[in-house]
């Protein structure tokens, strides 16, 4: 069964509204997106943790996402 992190990540990857939304949130504010990621996945019915959020991306193998990761964590 998939977790709620996973189904919320492969939702929120396949409408470009959310990755937009996601992006510009990221540049100005990295801990907002993770904010942000948190309330969509309250409005879809996949309410998931910061921590399930970044242990779910740490796990995929796509040098973007944990760019971002890093960034979010204020590696940057």
């Amino acid at each position: 069964m998939k977790s709620n992190a996973e189904q919320l990540y492969q939702k929120i990857e396949s409408d470009p509204s959310y990755t937009k939304l996601l992006f510009r949130q990221a540049l100005q504010d990295p801990q907002g997106a993770l904010t942000a990621i948190c309330e969509i996945g309250n409005q879809l019915g996949l309410p998931v943790t910061k921590q399930e959020v970044i242990s779910y991306l740490s796990t995929l193998d796509d040098f973007d996402t944990k760019q971002w990761l890093v960034k979010a964590r204020g590696g940057l």
